[in-house]
C-alpha cells in the first residue's frame, strides 16, 4: 500500500518550466483525475497557463509499476506512450494537448516529465451534465462523433499500443478478441477468489465467456486506431468550441467494438449520435461482458493500494458493474 501522495509545489516544477518555457509560475496547482500521472496547472505571471505531467511511481495511484507494452491491456502510463500517442493523433489529424518540452533524462524531477499546452476549457462530460461551454451540446455531439469518424478512419498493420505497432513490434496474441477473453477469464479468476458471488457462478461464468469468444469469426479488416477509454472525461473543450483528447498514453490499434462498448457505457443516453454502422454483434456481446469484468477487477485492485481519494465511489463502480454481469449472464440462461 502506497502512503498519500504528496502534491508537487511550485518549487518542484519550477526548473521543468524554465526549462520548457524560460519562465517561472506564479502558481501550482494539481488537476484531479488521473490516476497514473501528476497532472498540474502552471500559472505565469501574464495570466497564461501550461499544464505539467509527472509520471512518477509517486503519482501513480495504481502501484502498479512498469508494464510491458506488448500486452495491448498493460499499463498505460509513461512519457514515451504519451509521446508516441500524441505524434499519432496530430498524424491522424485529431486534437490532443500540443507537447512543449519532454524530459525523458530526470533533469529536473526525479521522474518523467513533459508541459504540454493547457486546454482550460471543461470536459465534454462536463457540458453534457449542464456545465457552459463554448458549444451547445448537439453540437458538441456532433463534433464528437466527427472526431471517432477521423480517429477510426486509421488503422494500423497489427493490434497494439501505437508505440509498439508504429516502431515495428507485434502484441501478445493471436486477434484482438482472444487478447479480450483471456484478459476477462484473468478479471474472472481474480475475482472469484475474492468477491462469493462470482465464486458461487464461477463455472458458469467461465463457460459463458468461451461460448462468446467462439462466436466471434475472424477479422480481414485491419484493426483500427481507438483512445481505449473514450469517456467524456477523456475529452476537453476548448474555449474556441472544438474537441481535444487527453489522458492518451493507452491509444492503440484494436478492434472498434471495444471503444464503441465503452463509449455506450460512458454516455449512456448521449450515446445514439455516436453510433456506427457496421459493428460485429458478436464482439460486442463479448467485449461488453469483457468491460464489465474489467470494471469490477479494475476498481477493487485499486481500493487494494488504498490511495485513492474517493473510496466509496470506485466501490459503488465495482458493485454497480458486478451486477450488470450478474444480470447478463442471467438472460444468457
Amino acid at each position: 500500500m502506497t502512503a498519500s501522495r504528496k502534491a508537487l509545489t511550485r518549487t518542484d516544477l519550477t526548473p521543468l518550466a524554465r526549462a520548457a518555457l524560460n519562465r517561472t509560475p506564479t502558481a501550482v496547482t494539481r488537476i484531479r483525475g488521473g490516476s497514473k500521472k501528476g497532472v498540474y496547472r502552471l500559472a505565469f505571471e501574464d495570466r497564461s497557463t501550461a499544464v505539467a505531467y509527472v509520471w512518477s511511481p509517486d503519482e501513480d495511484l495504481w502501484d502498479a509499476g512498469p508494464g510491458d507494452p506488448r500486452d495491448p491491456f498493460s499499463h498505460a502510463s509513461g512519457l514515451t506512450l504519451f509521446t508516441t500517442a500524441a505524434n499519432r493523433l496530430a498524424a491522424a489529424g485529431v486534437r490532443a494537448p500540443r507537447l512543449l518540452h519532454a524530459d525523458p533524462t530526470h533533469t529536473h524531477l526525479p521522474a518523467d516529465a513533459a508541459i504540454v499546452e493547457d486546454l482550460p476549457g471543461g470536459t465534454l462530460e462536463d457540458l453534457l451534465n449542464g456545465a457552459p461551454a463554448a458549444v451547445p451540446k448537439a453540437e458538441a455531439l456532433e463534433k464528437m462523433a466527427a472526431l471517432l469518424d477521423t480517429l477510426h478512419a486509421c488503422t494500423g498493420p497489427r493490434f497494439g499500443k501505437v508505440a509498439v505497432v508504429d516502431n515495428g513490434g507485434s502484441s501478445y496474441g493471436g486477434s484482438c478478441a482472444e487478447v479480450v477473453a483471456e484478459r476477462a477469464l484473468s478479471d474472472l479468476a481474480e475475482l472469484a477468489a475474492r468477491e462469493p458471488r462470482v465464486t458461487a457462478v464461477h463455472t458458469q461464468l467461465a463457460d459463458w465467456l468461451g461460448a462468446l469468444a467462439a462466436q466471434v469469426r475472424p477479422r480481414t479488416e485491419p484493426p483500427a486506431l481507438i483512445h481505449g477509454e473514450l469517456g467524456g472525461d477523456h475529452v476537453r473543450v476548448t474555449s474556441d468550441g472544438e474537441l481535444a483528447l487527453i489522458d492518451i498514453e493507452g491509444l492503440m490499434y484494436f478492434d472498434v467494438e471495444w471503444e464503441h462498448v465503452f463509449l455506450r457505457l460512458r454516455f449512456g443516453r448521449h450515446y445514439d449520435p455516436l453510433r456506427t454502422e457496421n459493428l460485429d454483434p458478436d464482439r460486442l456481446r463479448l467485449y461488453r461482458a469483457a468491460t464489465h469484468l474489467s470494471l469490477v477487477a479494475g476498481p477493487l485492485r485499486l481500493l487494494d493500494v488504498g490511495d485513492f481519494h474517493d473510496p466509496e465511489f470506485m466501490r459503488g463502480i465495482a458493485e454497480h458493474h458486478l451486477g450488470e454481469v450478474l444480470t447478463l449472464l442471467k438472460n444468457a440462461s
